[in-house]
């Protein structure tokens, strides 16, 4: 089963995500509400794919794209930056750090996310 690490401090896309993920009986799906237990759970759970927030407390998402960037497994993970930040700016910053991809919460449905989500893991 596919690992999937949602870390993302709006609870309700983070449960939905969840649920939708999960009910597909496919994935096993772990969250975290900010970043410093997200990269907690990255090396303890090794996750095949991450939701990223940017803004969250304690760590931000950029931050936790630049640990992961110094980490031995450096690339190993894929990262969906998932953000309410729009600008061109914050998003060729996330996708320098290692993001894989980039969606504005806004312009996304949950069922868009979960199709792309499924889709690079069976690729």
């Amino acid at each position: 089963m596919k690992k999937v690490l949602i870390i993302d401090d709006d609870a309700l896309i983070g449960k939905l995500l969840e649920i939708k993920l999960t009910s597909l009986g496919e994935f096993d799906v772990i969250r975290a509400l900010d970043g410093d237990e997200g990269l907690k759970m990255i090396k303890e759970q090794a996750p095949d794919l991450v939701v990223l927030d940017l803004m969250m407390p304690r760590k931000s998402g950029f931050e936790v794209l630049e640990d992961l960037q110094k980490a031995p497994t450096k690339g190993s993970v894929h990262v969906l930056v998932l953000s309410n930040l729009s600008s061109g700016a914050d998003k060729d910053r996330a996708l320098k750090l290692g993001g894989h991809t980039f969606f504005i919460k806004s312009e996304m449905t949950i069922g868009g996310i979960v199709e792309y989500i499924i889709k690079q893991l069976k690729a």
